[in-house]
Formats: C-alpha cells, structure tokens, sequence
C-alpha cells in the first residue's frame, strides 16, 4: 500500500500542484521569456559556476547571511 503522506512537499497539496501546472502550460512563449528574463536581469540575485563540493559550504553561507536580515545573530 502508498503512502500519500510523502506524495507532496509540506504545504503542497495536488490542487496547488495542478494550478502551478496550469498557469505554465497556459504561459505563451514570450510570457515564459520574459519571465526567465526577469529572473536573471535581477540585481539581488546572480548565477555563478562553482565546483561541486564547494556548494555545501556556499549553502551555508547563505543560510548565515539570512538568519542575519532576520535579525538572529548566529
């Protein structure tokens, strides 16, 4: 017998999986480009190439840069 409980991530649930589905199979394709246009013409964000063992460390990081703008110090 399945288990449903795993099927999807917390807080998801399959009418959210359908909708997420269905706004990206309804996009036209000048809509999904600009959409990733939008996403790496970003100035809070950027994409970089980093060999892979360095990505657990960078996780890290990140996770500390934003406990801090939450306000923890850790």
């Amino acid at each position: 017998m399945k288990n449903d409980n795993n099927r999807f991530p917390p807080g998801w649930d399959e009418a959210r999986v359908r909708s997420v589905i269905d706004f990206y199979e309804s996009q036209s394709e000048d809509e999904a480009f600009a959409e990733d246009e939008a996403v790496f013409s970003g100035e809070q964000h950027t994409l970089m190439e980093v060999p892979a063992e360095l990505v657990p460390v960078i996780r890290e990081l990140i996770a500390k840069h934003e406990r801090h703008e939450d306000g923890d110090p850790r």
